[in-house]
């Protein structure tokens, strides 16, 4: 994402980007596809709402093979580490967001380009 323009990024488009990434933490799949789907116009929040996306996407998968690793008791370790990457990841690209700048997930699976 080469949008780190902070000159060229509306005070709305920060907020609405770092509201992509708060509502993450909360609803992994919907913020990003929602806000992806209806700010598809102001490139800055589209590229946000794909990343998130895609973290909530690589989130669900992740989560299916903690659920399964359940069976042999590293799932639950593996659920815990989930949940802590997830929310550090969603902090960081609300940060990310507020100061006008692109984030990438560093484990992300790139569905979404």
């Amino acid at each position: 994402m080469d949008l780190e323009l902070n000159s060229t990024v509306s005070q709305d488009s920060k907020n609405l980007a770092v509201l992509v990434w708060v509502g993450s933490i909360f609803f992994p799949l919907l913020s990003g596809l929602l806000f992806y789907l209806l700010k598809s116009d102001d490139a800055f929040v589209a590229a946000h709402a794909k990343e998130a996306l895609n973290w909530g996407i690589t989130t669900v998968i992740l989560g299916f093979v903690c659920l399964v690793l359940v069976i042999i008791l590293i799932g639950l370790l593996g659920f815990w580490l989930l949940g802590l990457c997830s929310f550090v990841f969603c902090v960081l690209g609300a940060l990310s967001a507020a100061k006008g700048k692109s984030f990438r997930t560093p484990f992300g699976i790139r569905l979404l380009k």
